[in-house]
């Protein structure tokens, strides 16, 4: 009678971490690089490990992930520049990876899920390090001059608003001094146009009372020049000479008004 199980294989169904080391490169422009380790978190479903087995073998993943990762990583290398491959798009590396194991997964129907890829900095011929290194340097101190002149430039503008308001505010203070000031004037001249104005109209009221008290007393003195006044007058003036004349030959002057 034949045995129901001949071998046993453990499959793990739970999240893994493959690594894939030392994997070799091509640039578009010829040079030799190599990526040291690159790290695949994956899972394989549960309800498709025994199909997955049959139909790949227990080293399923050598397949779909090591074998993969290779392939991936010398297309990518193979269709970009050093400097793409090194500084440029290597931040792309990982979710490029991704896609494309998975995409090769699900249409081969591996029950594989590809939840992330991690790739490290390639290593790069040791000159071409030290001119990147270099260059890198050149570029930090480059950006640090331009940060700097942002700084001095931002200063410069800061303190250009800074006059320009203080300027402004100066031409406001003045402005509302200068309008202070013809305020005051214009005050100062309708102060004295008053002033004038009521001097005027005193110096109206007392020659209109001057004359008033003219005409009243020209008019009470022709009022009074009647015949009895005048008669009353002339005696008084009489009286009040110390000569006495006595005779036929008295002047005219002592006579009656009427009777000479």
């Amino acid at each position: 009678m034949w045995p129901l199980v001949t071998r046993v294989h453990e499959v793990q169904i739970t999240i893994q971490t493959d690594e894939v080391t030392s994997i070799p490169c091509g640039t578009r422009g010829g040079v030799m690089i190599s990526f040291d380790k690159v790290e695949v978190v994956n899972v394989l479903k549960k309800d498709r490990v025994l199909q997955t087995v049959r139909s790949y073998g227990i080293d399923y993943d050598k397949i779909w992930i090591f074998d993969k990762i290779h392939h991936e990583i010398n297309q990518f290398c193979s269709q970009h520049t050093l400097q793409d491959v090194y500084i440029e798009k290597f931040d792309t590396v990982d979710d490029r990876i991704r896609e494309a194991l998975q995409t090769d997964c699900t249409s081969f129907d591996t029950g594989i899920e590809i939840i992330a890829v991690r790739v490290t900095k390639p290593r790069i011929p040791e000159v071409v390090r030290k001119n990147y290194e270099e260059m890198e340097a050149q570029r930090t101190q480059f950006m640090i001059a331009i940060e700097r002149q942002k700084v001095v430039e931002k200063e410069a503008e800061t303190e250009r608003r800074k006059a320009k308001i203080e300027a402004e505010k100066k031409a406001e203070v003045s402005a509302i001094q200068k309008q202070q000031e013809i305020m005051e004037q214009e005050a100062a001249r309708n102060v004295s146009s008053i002033l004038d104005e009521m001097h005027l109209a005193r110096e109206r009221a007392w020659t209109d009372a001057k004359t008033y008290q003219k005409e009243q007393e020209a008019l009470s003195n022709q009022r009074l020049l009647t015949k009895e006044y005048l008669e009353l007058q002339r005696v008084l003036a009489i009286s009040n000479l110390s000569k006495v004349y006595f005779g036929d030959s008295i002047p005219k002057m002592f006579t009656p008004l009427g009777l000479v």
